[in-house]
């Protein structure tokens, strides 16, 4: 079974001209373990198609299963459930706290469910060992690189150990070498602790480092894209 699904999205705004569909009776699938990037253009709607995959938003039809489960038919306590420890997100920009150091922004999911710093602090230091940051643990954002603070962002991401992994652009205000040791990143942690990475991007460079790549056009995911 699938991990992650969706069936029929539909999701629509309200533009100066009138309504703009920027999902249109979309459909999508991934399996457990699985890397899978999603290619398009700026403005094609890539960010909204995470955000409803993430149940961050709501799409006007169809529906979403997360482990065989529909948020739709959650209350609002499942949801945040969900979200929190099933779900982990990377976005362009870190979103780090600035006044706290890589190690307290890794343990900030793991805080929002009510665990002591006593209980989560050593596998916090894990993930910055895993990300090559087991020496910049006490750093404080502004004293790392984009690089380092985006390899935050994704210890960050990992430390509930949700199922499922959503990166937007995670690489977009990278240079190359840092998208690179990125990307490579990403496989090696899918492998290892065979979680589902799902990577929108504009970057054609993710594709080598994914199983399946798929490209968003007028609303649909139009096919696979080929390494």
């Amino acid at each position: 079974m699938s991990i992650l699904e969706a069936e029929g999205i539909w999701k629509t705004f309200e533009g100066g001209k009138g309504p703009i569909e920027v999902l249109r009776d979309l459909d999508f699938s991934a399996e457990e373990g699985e890397v899978i990037t999603i290619l398009g253009d700026s403005g094609v709607g890539k960010s909204t198609l995470l955000h409803v995959l993430g149940t961050l938003d709501k799409p006007d039809r169809g529906r979403i299963l997360i482990k065989g489960t529909d948020p739709a038919e959650c209350n609002d306590r499942e949801l945040n459930r969900i979200r929190n420890l099933d779900i982990g997100f990377i976005f362009q920009f870190h979103y780090l706290l600035p006044e706290f150091d890589a190690l307290e922004n890794v343990m900030m999911p793991s805080f929002l469910h009510g665990a002591q710093r006593s209980v989560v602090e050593k596998r916090a230091e894990m993930l910055l060992s895993e990300v090559g940051l087991a020496d910049r643990t006490s750093h404080r954002p502004a004293e790392l690189s984009g690089g380092e603070q985006q390899r935050v962002a994704v210890a960050r991401a990992l430390m509930n150990e949700p199922a499922i992994i959503l990166a937007d652009e995670p690489t977009g205000n990278l240079d190359e070498r840092n998208s690179d040791l990125l990307h490579t990143l990403i496989m090696d942690l899918s492998r290892s602790k065979n979680q589902t990475f799902v990577v929108v991007t504009h970057k054609r460079e993710m594709l080598d480092a994914s199983d399946r790549g798929l490209v968003l056009m007028d609303g649909r995911l139009t096919g696979e894209e080929t390494r």
